[in-house]
C-alpha cells in the first residue's frame, strides 16, 4: 500500500495554522508532508504566501514524526541555489532524518519578481541540474568553487549541515522533466496519475520514491464542495502552460473565469463520499505512486482530518 501524506497549501492558509495544520496532519496518521513553495498565491482569492523556510522551523519544532518536505521550491531564478542549500541544510539539521528538498524548475509567477528573464523551459531544466549539483556539493560541508553556465559560487562553505544529507526529489510534468529526475534525483513528485512519467522517471535510473499529489475538498455537501473549490482553486482548470507562464495572480483569476465549477470537479475529488477518494488515491497507486500526498482544498481542514482520519486512512495505508 502507498504511503499516504498531506499538502500544506502556503498559497491559502497563515503561517501559524501551517504550523497547527502539519501537527494536526501528525496527529491524523498521515505519514508526510509536502508543502509549497511561493512568493505569490494563484489567486487573491487564495490570499496567502508565506515564506517558506520561516514556516518550516515552526514545522519542525511543532512534530516529532511528520517527514516533510518543499513541494516545490524552484532553486534557480528568485533564490540562488547557494542559498537554498544553506536553507534547506539548517532544516536538515532541525529534524535529523525528517526532510527532504523537492526542487522544481517553477512558474513564472514567482520566479519574475526581481526582473530577471524567464527562460524557456530547456533551459530551466539546465539551470535546475546545475542547481542541484551546486546544493549536493556545498552539503558536504566543503569550500566549494564554481564557476558554471548559470551560476557563480566562490569559496562558499557550509557550517551547519545535517550528519546526513537529505534527499532530492524531482518534480516532473513531462517526459524530459521525468528525464531528468531519473539522472539528478532521488525521488520524482508529480501532480497526475501518469504511468508514462514514472517509467520514464525508471528507464532514466530514477529508483526513489514516487510522490503524486491528489487535490480533494472534503465537506459535509457535495455541491458546496464544488462551489468551494472552484472559488478557492479556480486554478486546477486552467489548461496546458499557462501555469508556467502567467506572471500574476490577476492573470490567473482572468483565465480561470472560463472555468466553470463541473471543469474543477473534474480535477478536485468533491464532497463527503470516501469510496471517491480513496478511488482517486488508488488511481495513483495502480499508475506507480508510493507516495500520495492529500490537498483539502478550502478552510475546513480540521473537518478534512476527521474525515480521513475516521474513514479514509484505516482503508488505503
Amino acid at each position: 500500500m502507498p504511503e499516504i501524506g498531506y499538502a500544506l497549501s502556503s498559497e491559502e492558509h497563515r503561517h501559524g495554522d501551517l504550523v497547527r495544520f502539519a501537527a494536526a496532519a501528525e496527529g491524523a496518521g498521515f505519514r508526510f508532508a509536502l508543502i509549497s513553495d511561493h512568493f505569490h498565491p494563484w489567486t487573491d482569492a487564495q490570499g496567502q504566501s508565506s515564506f517558506v523556510w520561516a514556516v518550516l522551523g515552526g514545522i519542525a519544532r511543532a512534530t516529532e514524526r511528520l517527514r516533510l518536505g518543499t513541494g516545490v521550491t524552484c532553486p534557480t531564478v528568485r533564490i540562488h541555489p547557494a542559498i537554498i542549500a544553506q536553507a534547506a541544510a539548517t532544516v536538515a539539521a532541525m529534524m535529523p532524518g525528517r526532510f527532504f528538498l523537492g526542487v522544481g524548475s517553477g512558474e513564472n509567477l514567482n520566479e519574475h519578481i526581481l526582473g530577471d528573464n524567464w527562460p524557456p523551459v530547456g533551459i530551466r531544466q539546465q539551470m535546475l541540474e546545475e542547481a542541484v549539483a551546486i546544493i549536493r556539493a556545498l552539503w558536504t560541508g566543503d569550500i566549494v568553487t564554481h564557476d558554471g553556465d548559470y551560476y557563480t559560487v566562490h569559496t562558499a562553505r557550509l557550517y551547519t549541515v545535517p550528519e546526513q544529507a537529505p534527499p532530492i526529489m524531482v518534480a516532473a510534468a513531462g517526459r524530459d522533466a521525468a528525464e531528468l529526475a531519473g539522472r539528478i534525483g532521488d525521488g520524482l513528485i508529480s501532480v497526475a496519475p501518469d504511468s508514462e512519467m514514472v517509467e520514464t522517471y525508471r528507464r532514466n535510473g530514477g529508483d526513489g520514491p514516487r510522490y503524486g499529489q491528489v487535490h480533494v475538498c472534503w465537506a459535509p455537501d457535495e455541491q458546496q464542495a464544488v462551489g468551494t473549490a472552484h472559488r478557492q482553486w479556480v486554478n486546477a482548470g486552467i489548461p496546458g502552460e499557462l501555469g508556467q507562464e502567467l506572471p500574476l495572480p490577476a492573470h490567473f483569476e482572468q483565465a480561470g473565469k472560463n472555468v466553470r465549477p463541473e471543469d474543477v470537479a473534474d480535477v478536485v475529488v468533491c464532497g463527503p463520499d470516501p469510496e471517491r477518494h480513496i478511488a482517486e488515491i488508488r488511481r495513483y497507486a495502480d499508475a506507480g505512486f508510493d507516495h500520495i500526498y492529500v490537498h483539502q482544498v478550502g478552510p475546513d481542514q480540521d473537518g478534512f482530518f476527521r474525515f480521513y482520519a475516521d474513514e479514509v486512512l484505516p482503508k488505503v495505508q
